[in-house]
């Protein structure tokens, strides 16, 4: 106590203001304090999480898809080195996970591509040119029908030209039941199965090509019934009446006209539709039976 009569704290050391750490950092109480650590970034994770992102991106637009391929190979190897890194590991996680993933999407991108490529390239679009006498009646049944022309819910009708880019192919007649004809052609013809008759189809094909060496007819005819099933008649393989030489070598503007037989389903025969290609390579269309 001091002579004036107050007491005096003599405790520990005291500190004010800018000592109250003291000397490097300890405390008053004597444990020293650690500053906050700031976490460090991995830049190069950082990096790759954008080159993936970018990639990606690129990976899904078909007309930029190689930029994808380069980007997306890219952030993967980043991704991999910047695990070994100091720093988050976040961003590294997430790079790789997006590279590997739109890595698989750029492949099925890359698929559907090509995919589109083959079958713009072997495909060959088909127009139709109706007879001049029907050209009113089949507008106004499209209309009602409610589906494009030339499909088995809205089929051409019988006498339609069904053109092709070498093509021109006209079914001039069917008759359903032609198993009498059919028969009386060949010995080798045999009788349909029960409950079955034999189809003649009347078409008529001219070549509008230019190849110098000329082609084959390859057209291709189908009966699709009502309900669904398809019946094309090489299982048959029967002759009939003025059959379709398929074999004559036919240069531009050679016609040739000729029949075709297929054993069907006599139940709602006239239900069906026919399926037709003018060529190998041409878009399939639908025809009438009646």
């Amino acid at each position: 106590m001091q002579a004036n009569g107050q007491p005096q704290y003599s405790g520990g050391p005291q500190y004010s203001g800018a000592d109250a750490y003291g000397v490097n950092g300890q405390q008053a109480g004597g444990n020293f304090a650690q500053p906050p650590k700031k976490r460090q970034k991995n830049v190069m994770g950082i990096v790759a999480f954008i080159i993936a992102i970018v990639g990606f991106i690129f990976g899904c637009i078909p007309g930029a898809l190689i930029m994808g391929w380069i980007l997306l190979p890219i952030a993967f190897l980043l991704a991999i080195i910047s695990f070994f890194l100091k720093g988050g590991k976040g961003f590294s996680i997430s790079a790789l996970i997006l590279s590997v993933v739109g890595t698989i999407v750029a492949i099925l991108v890359f698929f559907f591509v090509v995919a589109s490529s083959v079958d713009d390239a072997f495909s060959d679009d088909v127009s139709a040119e109706a007879p001049a006498e029907e050209v009113v009646d089949e507008a106004g049944d499209a209309e009602e029908a409610g589906a494009e022309e030339g499909t088995r819910e809205n089929p051409y009708a019988v006498g339609t030209k069904i053109s092709s880019e070498n093509w021109d192919m006209t079914i001039t007649n069917v008759t359903l039941d032609a198993t009498d004809e059919v028969l009386a052609e060949s010995e080798l013809n045999e009788t349909p199965d029960s409950g079955n008759q034999y189809m003649m189809i009347d078409v008529e094909m001219t070549y509008t090509g230019d190849a110098p060496d000329g082609e084959m007819p390859m057209a291709t005819f189908e009966y699709v019934s009502a309900g669904g099933n398809t019946f094309d008649g090489l299982d048959d393989m029967v002759v009939a009446p003025n059959a379709l030489d398929t074999l004559e070598n036919m240069y531009n503007g050679a016609s040739t006209s000729g029949s075709i037989a297929i054993q069907i389903p006599s139940e709602d025969a006239e239900a069906g539709v026919l399926a037709v290609n003018p060529d190998m390579l041409a878009d399939k269309v639908y025809v009438a039976v009646k």
